[in-house]
C-alpha cells in the first residue's frame, strides 16, 4: 500500500513537469503564430540577399579576424561563469556557516577563486589583455658591410 503511495506521488510530480513542459510547448508555438501573423511580409530582392546591411556583398566572405576579439571574449565568459558560480554560494554560506560546514565552504570558494586569479595574472602577463599591442622593432646594430652582387 505504501509503496503504490509514493509511487503515485512520484508520478502526480512527473505530471507537473510535463504540464509545464506542454504549457511551455504551446506558448512557443502560439509566440511564433502571432509573429507569423502580425509581422509585414515584402519580400523584395534586396531583403532575400545572403547579406541584408544596406551594402551589397563586396570580397571574399574568408577573412582573417584578429583573434583578440575572441580571447577578450573567452576571458570575459569564464569570469562570467565564475560569478554565476560564485554567487549561489555567498547566497547561503550563513547557513552553511550555522550548520558548521562554514569553513570548508568558504576554503572551497578561496581554492575555486585562486585558480581563477592565476588565471587572470597568466593572461594579464602574457598581454592578452592589452587590446593594441605594440610590435617590437628590431634595433639595427653595428653596420654590415656592403655586400656585392655576384
Amino acid at each position: 500500500m505504501l509503496g503504490s503511495l509514493v509511487g503515485g506521488e512520484m508520478l502526480f510530480q512527473f505530471a507537473n513537469v510535463l504540464v509545464f513542459f506542454g504549457f511551455a510547448l504551446l506558448l512557443c508555438g502560439l509566440m511564433l503564430g502571432l509573429g507569423a501573423l502580425l509581422r509585414p511580409s515584402n519580400p523584395q530582392t534586396a531583403k532575400l540577399s545572403t547579406y541584408e546591411c544596406g551594402e551589397p556583398p563586396s570580397g571574399s566572405a574568408w577573412i582573417n579576424f584578429n583573434i583578440r576579439f575572441y580571447l577578450v571574449a573567452l576571458v570575459f565568459v569564464i569570469f562570467d561563469v565564475e560569478l554565476a558560480f560564485v554567487y549561489p554560494v555567498v547566497a547561503v554560506f550563513k547557513s552553511w556557516a550555522e550548520k558548521g560546514r562554514g569553513g570548508f565552504a568558504f576554503v572551497e570558494l578561496g581554492v575555486f577563486l585562486v585558480i581563477l586569479i592565476v588565471g587572470l595574472v597568466y593572461v594579464w602577463m602574457k598581454g592578452d589583455l592589452e587590446w593594441l599591442k605594440r610590435i617590437p622593432v628590431e634595433k639595427p646594430t653595428a653596420k654590415e658591410p656592403a655586400r656585392r652582387a655576384a
